[in-house]
């Protein structure tokens, strides 16, 4: 096969089918047959010059994801079948790829960076190819080495040290990276290609220069280059990766910025008002970067405060306010004429008007006088875009500033802006209607004293977004997001929570009429439509809009059913109708807990039946999304109709059991988890007929090495849900369980806690263990309670190891002191053994009596008492 992967390569990019899946199918074959052999053919294909493009093209990517892989799991599979690989292959292969960097096809160097890199990453942290920096240094700093060789080069640093962590390179290896890409960077190097290659792999590098960046000297010189490069004549490609890595030195070392910040102002400024967009918009990047730094450094201050350690705060945002803010303000003139009025088009005046909306977070109140002016002077001019860049720049400012400060703001300005929605360009009617979302959602307080929404202004205002919701879809989709926002207000607000109650049903009727409008292309519209419908029911004040919600429950029945009954044959068609029946899905479960937690429960049961039969039929088209959305409605529906679920499980079973054992697609799995908790609530006891089938699957679960590890948290939690509502029957299972569980105990004690990511898990982990121990000593607490004492005792031990880790967050913290009161509260006098040689619960429990969480707190007490009574006991 090795002599003939060149063909098969190639056939597998063929046109014709038959071709190219028994080529496929060949390569397949020799990958699983001789892994070493199969990557050694790939490497060899992608080293030879004399090869087709195409065929080198294939064996580059297939290479690189025989070595990675998104999914964590996939990944370290991968890893491990590379490290079994017998090591004079791997030399080959590793010696195939540098070879690679001299190939005279650019494409073949650029993958061989990548494939490199991906090798590194594996090596490097076990010290394994120590010599590859050696070599990629050799290579950088040769004197008469071709350009091309010195860029492929470059940019293999740069890939290496974006895939290695810090710590894995030696503080020689960092400074000689520096060294050979600064060198790359400087005037002296006549190849425009080096020189970008150099800039980039800076930017990947700046993790690895803390030291450097800690030596004013070395500092001063890689901030002069950056400085240098940033004004470089030969390409905007350059300019824009020197700006890009001052927003990485922004974000990493921002301790060191003060000495540099008139230069850095001078060189944005320059570039923001005279260079080419793509250039502009990085160093309108390079603000925002700062702005939300100092928001982070701003809000350690404050939680810092009382340990009187010191957080460095420069403050240079507020500082440069003043030249800042006329800056941005320019920027939001510069709309295109024929810009596409999306969200996601990302140009000058969006950059510009999002880094004003970070400033104002930063700065607050002191934003507001630069920035009133321009909104006067530009608000009623000819020219629309005069028009649009003031109304643009009051949304910006909006998040920030004091209400106080606003409110009169808003009050002035609401006629003005009611009225700009009728304007003739609808530029500005899309963003005055995003302005008016803006200033429901972070102004609007119906239950204040003075709201700005009030009886006076609620009719206009209701008028003018009824009849805009009509308008062109982009318009209509922020008319959406401002509807979504002013209901949203009036959740919780006291009687002010009837004053849209006049409205409902002619709002509801609107949402409808828009998420069937045909003259949409973009799904966004609809989707909007659907998602402001749900907020505006979760917010209604839902005893004078039962009988409206109940007209609308049978509505979104019947549209769902429409859809099922619906023959489609395009692909196209067919993921348009699975996002239509999410949606719907999604609509139900918001009336089933709004109804169902009110006087209109007996609409839901009386639906119920109907409700589930449309469920199930939804189940049959197979969709990812449509599942997640269905299963989350049903379980809304077992939190309602309580026992009475039990005579639908028969049905549903089976969809379950797909939900549960659906890895591919992790959430619809972790779902399905969750309403497994939601059924054992409504069932309790009655759920036991399906305990043998969910539990065997769950312990399955936790098994799989190639499930999402975020699916995991939850079955533990779903174990605590089983075990309380069977109770002593839960007995079976806990030889099963328990040990799982104690595992995951001792793997969370032993996995880094220095990536936030892993941190955030481990707390998740321990979060789902101590809710499994905590519904197992609850179920057998009124009888059989002394089969927990051998488990007790690791938990408790859990409990102190947790207790000890600064790395835990409140809720993990709530929930270990939950489950020790759960320990006392089940097996009293008992838990005087378990506690007898430790006394760190009273340390826990003493912090949190301190803890100004309240619900903290609260626990904590309720675990004091019982666990006071049992020793006592």
């Amino acid at each position: 096969m090795a002599m003939e992967i060149t063909q098969a390569l190639l056939a597998a990019q063929s046109p014709d089918t038959q071709t190219r899946t028994a080529a496929e199918a060949s390569l397949k074959q020799f990958q699983e047959q001789n892994l070493p052999q199969f990557l050694l053919s790939l490497s060899v294909e992608l080293s030879n010059d004399q090869k087709p493009p195409e065929s080198r093209r294939l064996a580059g990517i297939i290479l690189k994801n025989s070595l990675d892989a998104k999914d964590s799991a996939r990944k370290e599979y991968l890893t491990q079948q590379w490290v079994s690989v017998d090591p004079s292959i791997k030399f080959q292969i590793k010696e195939s790829l540098l070879r690679t960097l001299g190939s005279s096809v650019a494409e073949a160097r650029h993958t061989s960076s990548q494939v490199i890199a991906k090798v590194a990453s594996i090596e490097i942290p076990r010290k394994e190819w120590q010599d590859l920096i050696g070599k990629l240094l050799g290579n950088a700093t040769q004197t008469f080495a071709p350009g091309f060789l010195k860029q492929a080069t470059l940019e293999t640093l740069g890939y290496v040290c974006e895939e290695v962590a810090p710590q894995d390179l030696e503080q020689d290896q960092v400074n000689a990276i520096l060294t050979a890409v600064v060198q790359g960077m400087t005037s002296a190097e006549p190849n425009s290609d080096v020189r970008l290659a150099a800039i980039r792999a800076l930017y990947n590098a700046l993790d690895f220069a803390q030291q450097n960046f800690e030596n004013p000297v070395e500092r001063n010189f890689i901030m002069k280059v950056v400085c240098e490069t940033a004004v470089s004549k030969e390409s905007a490609e350059i300019r824009q990766a020197a700006f890009e890595c001052f927003v990485a030195i922004a974000s990493i070392y921002y301790d060191y910025l003060e000495p540099y910040m008139q230069t850095l102002f001078n060189l944005t400024a320059e570039a923001v008002r005279g260079d080419e967009e793509q250039v502009a918009l990085q160093a309108i990047e390079f603000w925002s970067t700062l702005a939300e730094e100092e928001m982070e450094r701003q809000d350690d201050c404050v939680a810092l405060d009382e340990l009187n350690s010191p957080v460095l705060h420069f403050h240079f945002i507020d500082k440069a306010l003043e030249s800042l803010v006329p800056m941005l303000l320019e920027t939001l003139l510069k709309q295109e004429e024929d810009q596409d009025q999306d969200d996601t088009v990302w140009n000058l005046s969006m950059a510009g008007g999002t880094c004003l909306g970070l400033v104002s977070k930063t700065v607050g109140d002191k934003v507001v006088p630069l920035v009133m002016p321009f909104v006067e002077r530009n608000i009623a001019k000819a020219d629309w875009h005069s028009r649009e860049a003031a109304t643009f720049a009051f949304g910006s400012i909006l998040e920030g500033p004091s209400v106080e400060k606003l409110s009169p703001l808003a009050r002035s300005g609401f006629e003005f802006l009611l009225s700009a929605m009728k304007d003739q360009n609808s530029h500005v009617r899309d963003t005055t209607a995003w302005t008016l979302g803006r200033l429901f959602e972070l102004v609007h307080r119906p239950a204040s004293g003075d709201p700005i929404v009030n009886e006076k202004n609620l009719p206009g205002i209701m008028t003018v977004l009824l009849e805009s919701i009509r308008d062109v879809p982009n318009v209509a989709e922020k008319v959406c997001g401002a509807l979504y926002f002013l209901a949203q207000g009036y959740e919780d607000a006291g009687p002010a929570s009837k004053a849209l109650t006049p409205y409902y049903e002619s709002v509801i009727a609107a949402l409808l009429s828009t998420a069937d409008r045909v003259d949409v292309s973009n799904v966004r519209l609809r989707a909007s439509a659907y998602e402001t419908l749900n907020e505006v029911v979760r917010c209604s004040y839902a005893p004078e809009t039962l009988n409206t919600t109940a007209q609308l429950l049978q509505e979104i029945i019947r549209r769902v059913i429409q859809t099922v009954e619906l023959q489609v044959v395009s692909s196209d068609d067919k993921e348009k109708q699975s996002d239509l029946q999410a949606l719907l899905c999604g609509v139900l479960q918001v009336i089933i807990q709004k109804l169902g937690s009110s006087e209109g429960k007996s609409v839901i049961l009386q639906a119920a039946d109907q409700m589930m039969m449309v469920f199930l039929r939804v189940f049959g088209c197979r969709s990812s999304t449509v599942h997640e959305e269905a299963m989350l409605a049903i379980g809304a529906l077992a939190y309602v109709t309580g026992a009475d679920f039990a005579k639908y499980m028969s049905e549903f079973y089976r969809f379950l059991e797909m939900g549960l054992t659906n890895f591919e697609e992790y959430q619809v799995c972790s779902i399905s988890v969750g309403v497994v908790g939601d059924i054992c609530r409504a069932l309790d006891d009655k759920i036991l007929p399906y305990c043998d089938g969910i539990m065997t699957i769950l312990l399955k679960d936790l098994s799989n090495a190639m499930l999402n590890r975020s699916v995991k948290p939850p079955i533990f939690s779903c174990f605590g849900d089983i075990a309380l509502a069977l109770g002593e029957k839960f007995d079976k299972y806990l030889p099963y369980a328990a040990p799982m569980m104690q595992s995951a105990s001792e793997m969370c004690m032993h996995l880094d806690t220095t990536d936030d990511d892993m941190v955030e898990y481990i707390n998740q982990m321990r979060r789902g263990i101590f809710e499994a121990y905590s519904g197992m000593l609850q179920g057998f607490k009124n009888s059989n309670s002394e089969i927990m004492i051998p488990y007790a005792r690791s938990l408790v031990q859990f409990i102190e190891a947790v207790f000890k880790d600064n790395s835990s967050d409140d809720l993990v913290t709530k929930a270990a002191v939950a489950a020790l009161g759960d320990v006392a509260d089940a097996l009293g006098g008992d838990v005087k053994v378990l506690l007898a040689n430790t006394s760190f619960y009273n340390e826990l429990l003493s912090e949190c009596l301190l803890s100004e969480d309240y619900t903290l707190k609260e626990t904590a007490e309720w675990a004091h008492t019982l666990i006071q009574h049992a020793l006592q006991s």
